[in-house]
């Protein structure tokens, strides 16, 4: 097989800067030769499939469907018990009061007077 020296190190292996440092030359890795079936331009595209991007894709929190303190379950079942409302306004008063807990992290009294009065017959 036929060698050619190496285009960057001329053959001898090694290359060095103006401050007198020494390394390996990073073409031929030292040996001062080219190969003549070698490529001229080596194919650095990242091939591999974990050097592919992800999608950006949020994780989706699912929603909570029952609050969370001891009040706002309270509260919901009450809700749910009630014969006076429909189920659609039932649905819409228990989301209010998981969001209201939380935004607010407890039902306060006011919020509790206000929702029962919603539910009265």
């Amino acid at each position: 097989m036929a060698y050619e020296p190496c285009g960057i190190c001329g053959g001898d292996g090694t290359i060095s800067n103006s401050f007198g440092l020494t390394n390996k030359c990073p073409t031929c890795h030292g040996t001062g030769k080219r190969g003549a079936d070698s490529p001229l331009f080596r194919d650095v595209t990242k091939t591999k499939p974990e050097h592919h991007r992800q999608p950006n894709k949020a994780v989706v929190a699912e929603k909570k469907q029952w609050p969370e303190t001891h009040e706002g379950g309270k509260l919901a079942t009450e809700v749910r018990a009630s014969s006076s409302v429909s189920e659609e306004v039932k649905a819409r008063l228990v989301r209010e009061i998981i969001e209201y807990e939380e935004s607010h992290a407890l039902c306060t009294q006011t919020f509790q007077k206000k929702v029962r009065k919603q539910i009265r017959p």
